[in-house]
């Protein structure tokens, strides 16, 4: 393999002869396959010929981190195999780390004890019991960014986890709102908790009867806040100029996608090159919800939108999805991620608009209402399960809910 990588035959010999060949080369070609520039794993694998030189590894062995920091602090005041360059005090920090990748790639390294963590015990134990109940991942690591903090408070607190009572919850909630936040995002958080406190029972590890104590906050069922931005500004952003760069290439598909079919951000993250027919004009979506699956034709400034991301900035991958990272190694883009993309795009934009998959989502239902689609027409449209989810993503436009609402019952039986 490294015959692939270097053209000089002093290079060439220089990797042949140096011992554990087949280890190095099982790495370099991982890197290769992971997207890896080849002047970089070129660079690698110099590195490793110099970490095997200097820790003397004729065969593979375990190596713990006390031996590696020496051999590169060593190897940063070794001046005889610094040729092309004068050695300075951060140089082995590189080295350190091509290092440690690839004592870890071939589990050479020494496993240390870890320190016990009660919160990260707990965790784990609950994160297994929302994957058993068929939870998605990106549910879980929500959920996770709530429960972990309230642990480590309360915990605080508190000798154990049997010890946590309502009392704790209840300060902890009104201290994360007296932090500023708002009424529905303390309301997510007694969603979290009161499974959590649920799981807690069903393991015996809290006593108390938590879960039913805790209650949500009043929240406004139309709350203005939560309306999507106007159609007209929406409208405006998508034709906006889009600059050539990479990122918002990217983010103006990801826009059209959110804003035109009012896709959710992680049915906008699962789209795969495959679920694509560019020769027929439809492509497939796989909802979120209830696991259903829809075609879509591919509407014209959509399709270009994509296309222009296909073309000019999608990195060649062996990754399927739609949408990958912009630096290697490729990966499809995460669900969490979307927010900050879209919001970029539309501050660069310079629009002052609300950001969000579900804002643009939010707008696209108002705007099919206002132009008199039926609620049923709308719940289809976007996979909604009900009227009723479909009739709080409309409230904003009243009036076109009244004249849906304005039919006369006379002569029904």
């Amino acid at each position: 393999m490294v015959e692939t990588l270097f053209r000089f035959r002093s290079a060439l010999q220089r990797q042949v002869e140096c011992p554990l060949l087949k280890e190095r080369e099982q790495y370099l070609t991982f890197l290769l396959n992971q997207g890896i520039s080849r002047p970089r794993v070129r660079t690698i694998a110099t590195m490793l010929l110099h970490v095997v030189r200097i820790m003397e590894l004729d065969h593979v062995r375990i190596v713990n981190t006390n031996e590696i920091e020496n051999a590169m602090q060593s190897w940063s005041k070794d001046l005889e195999h610094h040729k092309t360059r004068k050695p300075g005090p951060t140089s082995w920090q590189s080295i350190r780390y091509s290092a440690l990748n690839w004592f870890r790639f071939q589990n050479m390294m020494e496993v240390l004890p870890q320190p016990s963590d009660p919160v990260k015990a707990i965790c784990a134990g609950f994160y297994e019991f929302m994957a058993s109940r068929g939870m998605l991942e990106g549910t879980i690591r929500i959920y996770a960014s709530r429960i972990e903090p309230f642990l480590r408070w309360a915990l605080l607190r508190r000798e154990s986890l049997a010890e946590i009572s309502i009392r704790e919850v209840d300060a902890y909630l009104e201290m994360r709102q007296t932090e500023g936040l708002l009424p529905r995002t303390i309301a997510s958080y007694c969603v979290v908790l009161r499974l959590f406190f649920r799981y807690a029972n069903l393991r015996g590890l809290n006593d108390y009867n938590i879960a039913r104590g805790i209650r949500n906050p009043r929240i406004a069922r139309y709350d203005p806040l939560r309306m999507g931005p106007p159609w007209k500004q929406v409208r405006a952003l998508l034709s906006s100029e889009t600059p050539n760069r990479p990122a918002d290439l990217r983010a103006s598909a990801m826009l059209f996608l959110c804003s035109i079919y009012g896709l959710r951000s992680s049915e906008v993250v699962k789209l795969t090159l495959d679920d694509f027919d560019w020769v027929k004009e439809i492509f497939v979506v796989r909802r979120a919800k209830r696991g259903r699956i829809q075609q879509f034709p591919i509407q014209f400034e959509v399709g270009n939108a994509i296309l222009k991301y296909l073309q000019h900035c999608r990195p060649r991958c062996s990754c399927r999805n739609l949408f990958v990272t912009l630096n290697a190694p490729y990966k499809p883009v995460r669900s969490a991620t979307l927010w900050t993309i879209i919001a970029n795009r539309v501050r660069r934009a310079g629009f002052n608009l609300k950001a969000g998959a579900h804002a643009f989502r939010h707008a696209c239902a108002t705007e099919l209402l206002r132009q008199g689609s039926s609620l049923k027409e709308i719940a289809d449209f976007l996979g909604h399960r009900d009227l009723e989810s479909v009739s709080i993503y409309a409230k904003a436009d009243l009036q076109s809910l009244r004249k849906v609402a304005a039919f006369s019952l006379a002569g029904v039986r």
